[in-house]
């Protein structure tokens, strides 16, 4: 049996190294939080071999006095904290004291920093547990942190490390959540001598759109909610430029960026409506709460947290992103979209034709109408607010085309109108139930042993959501009501498809969490079919009740309902203008 005793002093910094410091990404992020600590307003990252070989971190905030250089370098050695009060209010984003330890005790780590006022800079070396005495240095006003050869002391640790390309885009995605999380500060970003990134202070919009790109940038919705005591600012993407991973989904708390099941859970759920399949969205989201409010040491790498009261926080989450997703209706996207204004930008005058009740089987009288025959009306522009303008004409059987301010309008009608009549039905079992609408000829149809007891053990749920469904015979039911709004959908595969799923799911869950996947279904039955030819004010009738829904966007299986073709689009396909 071995005896107990106490470590080596490296010995320790080398374990708790393994926790803070995983690869060369983990030392960038914590030496870019020490200068943001610091107060720097611009910071400068060089990187060599993937930050295997070289991490350096150069700043112009407050600096390190000479008499504290050696103590930076020191475990839980900090500034940011001095009780236990201090960090349950932690403001900063360090504060164990161990970040610059345990980069030294695994690197060739240099610290050089001047004061503001000092005559020069003074340095320390520090390989492993031992660390020279400050010599003095030259160095503006700030900080600079040189990290050469990081495991170099801990082969087993090194080998692990992946190829120079995969290390720097870890180290990128450090850089990338530092940068969105503070714009008022200027970054610039080397690899291997060649230039990456520079970023000068700018509004969070602009640093969005420079470090996300400009895709995510056109197709954001501005957050800016506030509720007791919490704050949610940033950006969400709309649903219809979801992607096939969540490499752009950043979140921070008080600045800092987090990996948070909580939230994590609340922004899924405000998508769960309009997001198709296995997409993800894009989001940079930034809560601001009392920092007594949450708990920041959770985790040695300091990206988890603890909310003290977490209800609160996902609920308000949640509504903030539900708001500004009910407020992108059809047509707000043609413009830079915000929440407050969801329409900015289109309230200039679409086109529509004169009154044009033809149907495109008639080709020849509708050319007419186009083209200004004898009797028809040209095209003039409208003073009215129409973002998805007016019908022009119906293809295949599916789509429908219209005109506005842009361009071309093409609208899946069955996935626009299965949006319409979901989002109506939401609204009024929210209000208590869903009005009912007795059928001139009831329907009977043959129905299993089990769809009969399912009728007559939940009649009441039937009634909440428009049904009036009744045994006929012991093995057949007659359904003599439909809810009002799906009055023409086909009763019997509607009614057996509901019944269906109250059977499997049980008549409380079907109206609790299962509400909005069975009002969805019944959705779908009653949406306008493929192959049905609608008249121009039909089709017209739609697009107005589309812009007058929250979330038609998207279908409620997350497809987008609508696309728009620009007139530039148009040019550039015909070559106009070559």
């Amino acid at each position: 049996m071995s005896s107990i005793r106490v470590l080596p002093e490296l010995l320790i910094s080398q374990i708790a190294a393994g926790e803070v410091v995983e690869r060369p990404a983990s030392a960038l992020k914590e030496l870019l939080e020490n200068s943001l600590d610091a107060g720097a307003h611009e910071i400068a990252v060089q990187l060599v071999g993937g930050g295997s070989k070289l991490v350096k971190v150069t700043d112009d905030g407050g600096g390190i006095g000479r008499e504290e250089l050696r103590l930076a370098v020191a475990r839980h050695a900090t500034s940011k904290i001095a009780s236990l009060a201090d960090l349950e209010r932690v403001a900063s984003l360090g504060f164990r004291g161990e970040a610059l330890a345990s980069i030294a005790a695994v690197s060739r780590t240099t610290l050089t920093s001047r004061r503001t006022g000092e005559k020069h800079a003074w340095t320390v070396s520090a390989t492993g547990a031992d660390v020279t005495r400050a010599s003095p240095a030259a160095l503006p006003a700030g900080t600079s942190v040189e990290v050469r050869d990081l495991y170099f002391n801990t082969p087993a640790r090194r080998k692990f490390l992946r190829s120079d390309a995969t290390e720097y885009a870890h180290c990128a995605e450090a850089f990338t959540r530092i940068a969105l999380s503070r714009p008022d500060v200027a970054f610039t970003l080397q690899h291997n001598g060649r230039a990456h990134h520079h970023l000068k202070a700018q509004p969070l919009r602009g640093r969005m759109g420079a470090l996300l790109g400009e895709d995510f940038d056109a197709a954001a919705l501005a957050l800016d909610e506030s509720s007791a005591g919490l704050r949610l600012t940033g950006a969400i993407g709309l649903p219809a430029h979801a992607r096939a991973s969540r490499e752009a989904q950043y979140f921070f708390v008080n600045g800092r960026f987090v990996r948070d099941k909580l939230a994590a859970h609340a922004i899924r759920q405000a998508y769960q409506d309009v997001l198709h399949h296995d997409r993800h969205p894009a989001f940079a989201l930034f809560l601001e709460v009392d920092p007594g409010q949450v708990d920041v040491n959770v985790h040695p790498a300091k990206t988890e947290v603890r909310f003290r009261d977490s209800r609160a926080v996902h609920q308000f989450i949640f509504h903030a992103l539900n708001k500004a997703l009910a407020g992108a209706a059809a047509g707000a996207e043609t413009a830079h979209a915000t929440v407050a204004a969801p329409m900015a930008g289109i309230a200039a005058a679409p086109m529509r034709q004169a009154a044009m009740a033809l149907n495109v089987t008639e080709p020849l009288a509708f050319y007419e109408t186009l083209f200004g025959g004898p009797g028809a009306e040209p095209l003039a522009p409208e003073t009215d607010d129409a973002p998805l303008g007016y019908a022009l004409a119906q293809l295949s059987g599916i789509y429908v085309l219209a005109q506005n301010r842009h361009g071309l309008v093409i609208v899946d009608m069955h996935a626009a109108h299965e949006r319409i009549l979901y989002e109506q039905l939401k609204g009024m079992l929210d209000a208590r139930e869903i009005p009912m609408q007795p059928l001139l000829v009831p329907v009977t149809f043959p129905a299993e042993a089990l769809d009969v007891a399912t009728v007559e053990e939940h009649a009441d749920v039937l009634r909440t959501i428009g049904f009036d469904i009744a045994a006929a015979a012991p093995g057949s039911l007659i359904v003599r009501g439909m809810p009002a709004p799906l009055a023409d959908a086909d009763a019997r595969r509607l009614a057996a498809d509901v019944l269906h799923e109250i059977r499997e799911t049980g008549a409380t869950r079907v109206l609790t969490e299962r509400r909005n996947e069975l009002l969805a279904t019944m959705a779908c039955h009653a949406a306008v079919r493929a192959n049905r030819k609608l008249t121009i004010p039909e089709m017209n009738a739609l697009l107005r009740e589309m812009e007058a829904t929250e979330r038609s966007g998207q279908c409620n299986h997350g497809r987008p309902t609508w696309h728009q073709v620009t007139v530039a689009e148009l040019d550039k396909l015909f070559m106009r203008g070559r």
